[in-house]
């Protein structure tokens, strides 16, 4: 394994725990490997491991991205990340209201929806919050 994909994982294990790196390799297989390696070395090791910006900002991006793209799943994914990485409720929120003008309301909605009951769950929302 290169040392660049060995930095990926460890920032990817950091972002969103060492339980979710173990369920990712326990289900890694030959069709969904190689991809899973690109990930690691790029995404995570070649990018997210740059110097320049901060991982709350890069979360913070991803976020915004993951809403302009329409990407539930992910946009879940990366909040975990965003929270790990030191995010506030407030920084999330102002993060996914700032889409609104760019990403039009049906996605940032969609994105407020999948975030608020991602922090309730989490027990980061309390519900007289979500008013």
């Amino acid at each position: 394994m290169s040392s660049v994909r060995e930095e990926g994982r460890k920032i990817l294990a950091e972002a969103l725990g060492a339980d979710y790196l173990e369920r990712r390799d326990s289900s890694t297989n030959a069709f969904n490997g190689p991809l899973r390696e690109f990930s690691e070395t790029a995404a995570f090791g070649m990018v997210w491991s740059r110097p320049g910006l901060e991982r709350k900002f890069r979360s913070m991006l991803c976020l915004a991205m993951l809403t302009a793209l329409n990407r539930p799943h992910e946009l879940e994914l990366h909040l975990t990340s965003a929270i790990n990485n030191g995010c506030s409720v407030e920084e999330i929120r102002e993060t996914l209201l700032h889409t609104v003008p760019y990403c039009g309301i049906p996605a940032t909605l969609d994105a407020i929806k999948v975030a608020e009951k991602f922090l309730e769950e989490k027990g980061l929302l309390p519900m007289e919050e979500a008013k």
